[in-house]
């Protein structure tokens, strides 16, 4: 016979995902806001070559999911760097006067 899990936890959760939903969406940006009640986190994807940012998918949550959905990247991006080593986030700007091909 199978242990119940103690009182004070919660059950586990379970997890189910739309197959439309399932093959995700690449996206390269985010812009955030928030008012007392919410945040409000827009992401989308900048193309080289144009000004303007296309929003895929636009997420609403509470301050306290918010904050859990930080610590949690944090989290995740630490055990990331001690499998494959540390995300770079500088990068040398392009030597003067070379630009990326504009696309037809």
């Amino acid at each position: 016979m199978a242990e119940a899990p103690p009182k004070n936890e919660p059950p586990p959760l379970q997890f189910s995902i739309d197959e439309s939903v399932s093959t995700g969406v690449y996206v390269n940006f985010a812009n955030i806001i928030h008012n007392p009640s919410e945040f409000v986190i827009d992401f989308g994807r900048v193309v080289p070559g144009r000004a303007d940012v296309r929003v895929l998918s636009r997420v609403l949550t509470s301050p306290l999911h918010a904050k859990q959905l930080l610590n949690a990247l944090a989290q995740n991006v630490s055990l990331y760097e001690k499998s494959f080593g540390p995300i770079r986030t500088e990068f040398d700007a392009p030597p003067q006067g070379t630009q990326s091909p504009r696309p037809n």
